[in-house]
């Protein structure tokens, strides 16, 4: 159920976002287990309910937005191809 409620905020977070980017499942997992770290969620009773509430916090989805966004533009860093001048 969590992960429900995280891919409604993940796909809020990318509708105001300029950045096209998508995620696999692993990435998913990944962004989704890097935030409930973060925020100190995992392991809660309920994480379902915590992040909920939290996403509901105007301070914390302030949070949970910065956090989602800087994850999203590392990662599109790390996949940009290098370039290498041959001479």
């Amino acid at each position: 159920m969590s992960r429900l409620v995280f891919n409604q905020i993940l796909n809020e977070v990318l509708a105001t976002t300029r950045l096209q980017v998508f995620l696999n499942e692993l990435e998913r997992e990944s962004l989704y287990t890097e935030l409930l770290h973060y925020f100190g969620l995992i392991g809660a009773t309920n994480e379902c309910k915590a992040l909920e509430n939290a996403w509901k916090d105007p301070y914390n989805r302030q949070k949970i937005e910065e956090f989602i966004r800087a994850w999203l533009k590392r990662k599109s860093r790390k996949k940009k191809p290098e370039t290498a001048m041959i001479v």
